[in-house]
């Protein structure tokens, strides 16, 4: 049995510094979250009470839950909506290092690395998510070594999504990463329509531009090549996919 002690966890803010409301009676769908690598050695009663010591946030769209270069305490499940996480250099271009979803889990690197945050966590659309502080998850992994092996092979395949990316930035074509990038989205956040798949993002196009890795002209040309030929259609900050075996046969 999981003793229950919740944790606080950091308060997400608007752009401008000011904190949004951070209600803990936001109603986080369990069995999304428990789809979790967190909970994935866990029987129901057990997970159940790591739930009680996780404290739920709500966010707007571009509202940060934190910063690159902040210091790390906590790890976040999405119940619902969207999370980009991204870097930015000096002169202030950024880069999207991968947009999450429903059930996915992110700052859990600052248990095994207490350096500070490498990464900006930004709401793309309105979500809930639940925090685990550090302390309440140490207690956990001290005597559940099954579950430190289930947030590291976690940690490994991101690691593993972050060297095949890095890769195609080097042997793919934007093109050939536009098509890629847009079938990863579609696996993830994809709805089968009569016509397609319906992939709702919540991207605006710089921001797609920055996932790819391109700039926002040179994707929104390989977007209108596709769409030219009949292969997909453009909504706002959506996109319709009418030819996937071809756009798989691209992204090769």
């Amino acid at each position: 049995m999981i003793p229950v002690s919740v944790s606080p966890v950091a308060r997400a803010r608007r752009p401008g510094g000011a904190n949004p409301p951070f209600w803990h009676t936001v109603r986080v769908d369990h069995e999304v979250v428990r789809k979790a690598p967190l909970f994935a050695a866990l029987d129901s009663e057990d997970a159940e009470a790591l739930l009680a010591q996780m404290s739920p946030a709500r966010m707007e769209r571009g509202d940060i839950l934190f910063r690159e270069g902040e210091a790390g305490d906590s790890l976040y499940v999405i119940g619902e909506g969207k999370i980009k996480l991204g870097r930015s250099s000096s002169d202030g271009r950024e880069n999207l290092v991968a947009i999450l979803g429903p059930g996915e889990m992110f700052g859990e690197l600052s248990l095994f690395d207490p350096g500070p945050r490498t990464m900006t966590a930004t709401a793309v659309a309105e979500t809930q998510l639940l925090g685990l502080g550090n302390d309440s998850l140490t207690g956990l992994l001290t005597g559940r070594p099954e579950v430190a092996k289930a947030l590291l092979a976690a940690l490994a395949q991101r690691l593993r999504r972050t060297n095949e990316h890095l890769a195609d930035l080097v042997f793919t074509d934007v093109p050939g990463r536009v098509a890629k990038a847009l079938l990863d989205l579609a696996e993830r956040f994809g709805r089968p329509v009569e016509e397609g798949v319906m992939v709702s993002h919540d991207l605006t196009q710089e921001e797609l531009a920055q996932l790819v890795g391109a700039s926002r002209e040179t994707v929104n040309k390989a977007l209108a090549d596709f769409a030219g030929r009949g292969w997909l259609k453009l909504e706002a900050r959506a996109v319709l996919l009418l030819d996937v075996d071809r756009l798989r046969r691209r992204a090769r």
